[in-house]
C-alpha cells in the first residue's frame, strides 16, 4: 500500500504566528532578574575586596605605628598599601595602646545595587608589639 498524501492548504496555518517572538519576550522578562543576581554578585565580590583592603591597611599602619621612628607616618603607609579607590574612602583611627599599638581601619563600601544596602561600612583592626627601642651593651 503506497503512503496517503495529504494535501496542504496554501498560506498561513491559522493560529500559527501567535507564538512567533514569544521567546523573546520571555527573555525580556527575565533580564531585570539575572542583572540584579549580577549585581549582587558583583556587591558581595566589592565588599569582601573591601575589607581584604581594610585588614592590609590596619596591618601596615599598626606595623609603621609600633615602631618608634616612623610613629608619625602610619596613616600614610596604611593608605599607600591600599588600591587608590579604596584609599579614597578610608579612615584611619589613631593607634591605642601601651604595649601593643592596634589600629582600627574603616572602609565605606562602594554601592552597586542603587542604594538597596544603604550606607555600609567595614572595619578591621591590627596589633602588633610595641618596638622598645632599647641600647644594647
Amino acid at each position: 500500500m503506497a503512503p496517503v498524501r495529504v494535501p496542504r492548504a496554501e498560506g498561513p496555518v491559522p493560529g500559527r504566528n501567535r507564538d512567533r517572538g514569544s521567546t523573546a519576550i520571555e527573555y525580556l522578562g527575565f533580564l531585570p532578574v539575572l542583572i540584579l543576581i549580577g549585581l549582587a554578585g558583583l556587591q558581595l565580590g566589592l565588599v569582601a575586596f573591601t575589607a581584604q583592603q581594610a585588614g592590609t591597611a590596619a596591618r601596615a599602619a599598626a606595623r609603621t605605628a609600633s615602631q618608634d621612628d616612623l610613629y608619625g607616618s602610619y596613616e600614610r603607609v596604611g593608605k599607600a598599601s591600599m588600591t587608590g579607590w579604596v584609599a579614597e574612602r578610608a579612615r584611619i583611627a589613631p593607634p591605642a595602646g601601651g604595649d601593643t599599638v592596634t589600629v582600627t581601619v574603616t572602609v565605606d563600601i562602594p554601592d552597586v545595587l542603587l542604594g538597596l544596602l544603604g550606607d555600609r561600612t567595614v572595619a578591621k583592626s591590627a596589633t602588633m608589639p610595641r618596638d622598645s627601642a632599647t641600647p644594647r651593651d
